[in-house]
């Protein structure tokens, strides 16, 4: 049976234009064509988030870290009022690598504190093209070491730590728990929902056609604007793509999740094999018929029921 879009979907992609997922437009590759992306998903999603459950009982402290080379990063922490944290998460939005702020995902994060009552730190990293390489992970993992730094004035136990992230924001919790592993420095469990984890996906998926709502020249798009010239060649490390990661060994246990109809779809499979064949644990789930982005999608859906039983349930055990 041919790969098709799940009927909960209908009438819930575009038929032109961006949509919830902000695909952009144009030729991509250069720094203008970065930026025009950037307009258009800075735009699209706070629209997209704009149907996330209410979060009354969630309050909210902004506070700054400093990165590596002392610029200071805005950081949003999360808190339920009526719940002690013990364990807490560390956020990293999505944005193809070029969008998306703490402010953008206000919404989405607050609805996941409401939920689940576990405190999440978001985290404002720089954003490509201005920031290249390995630097908007390394934020990520300044950020990290921030909460484990103000762990007991916050009331969070430094093993119970874990990194969680979507589409460029999952990829960076990925490299920021591959940081971890070499700094020595405790992460519980890496949340990856539907990330963007290999700057080697590029080429266009016939099977996908008129179902995805982030596109090979978007992917590229965003890549290039972090990798430049070489993007997927030989020179880009696991920290600036975690697909490019070969030794997951004493990596944190990782929980996955993508649709079938995700231009992500194989390199997150790929990507949890590749933990397992190092002996780290990692839960997969591909779901049917779902485009990238569909956590803004159908959400009075039976599906959109299940996704969130399972990140609540995740989320709840660390």
């Amino acid at each position: 049976m041919a790969l098709r879009l799940d009927p909960v979907f209908a009438g819930c992609l575009p038929e032109a234009g961006p949509g919830p997922g902000a695909p952009g437009s144009g030729a991509p590759g250069s720094d203008h064509d970065a930026l025009a992306l950037r307009a258009v998903l800075d735009a699209a999603l706070p629209v997209a988030f704009s149907g996330s459950d209410p979060a009354p009982d969630v309050e909210r402290r902004d506070a700054a870290v400093t990165a590596e080379d002392g610029v200071l990063l805005p950081v949003r922490w999360y808190h339920h009022r009526d719940r002690a944290p013990g364990s807490a998460v560390v956020f990293f939005h999505g944005g193809g690598l070029v969008g998306g702020s703490v402010e953008a995902y206000d919404a989405f994060v607050a609805q996941h504190v409401q939920w689940s009552g576990v405190p999440v730190l978001s985290v404002d990293y720089r954003r490509a093209p201005e920031a290249s390489g390995e630097v908007p992970a390394r934020d990520g993992f300044a950020a990290l070491r921030w909460l484990h730094r103000h762990a007991g004035e916050l009331g969070v136990a430094p093993q119970r730590v874990a990194v969680m992230g979507d589409s460029a924001g999952g990829g960076i919790a990925a490299a920021v728990a591959l940081l971890a592993r070499g700094a020595d420095v405790p992460v519980s469990r890496q949340v990856l929902v539907f990330p963007m984890l290999d700057d080697r996906t590029s080429s266009p998926d016939p099977h996908l056609e008129g179902t995805t709502t982030w596109s090979h020249q978007d992917n590229l798009t965003g890549w290039r604007a972090l990798l430049g010239e070489r993007t997927g060649g030989p020179d880009v490390t696991p920290v600036e793509a975690p697909a490019r990661l070969v030794d997951a060994t004493g990596i944190a246990p990782a929980y996955v999740e993508v649709g079938s109809l995700d231009l992500f779809r194989d390199e997150c499979v790929a990507y949890a094999r590749t933990l397992w064949s190092c002996g780290v644990e990692a839960e997969l789930h591909v779901h049917p018929g779902a485009p990238h982005g569909y956590d803004s999608l159908a959400l009075g859906s039976d599906f959109a029921r299940r996704w969130r039983a399972d990140r609540v349930r995740v989320l709840r055990s660390l």
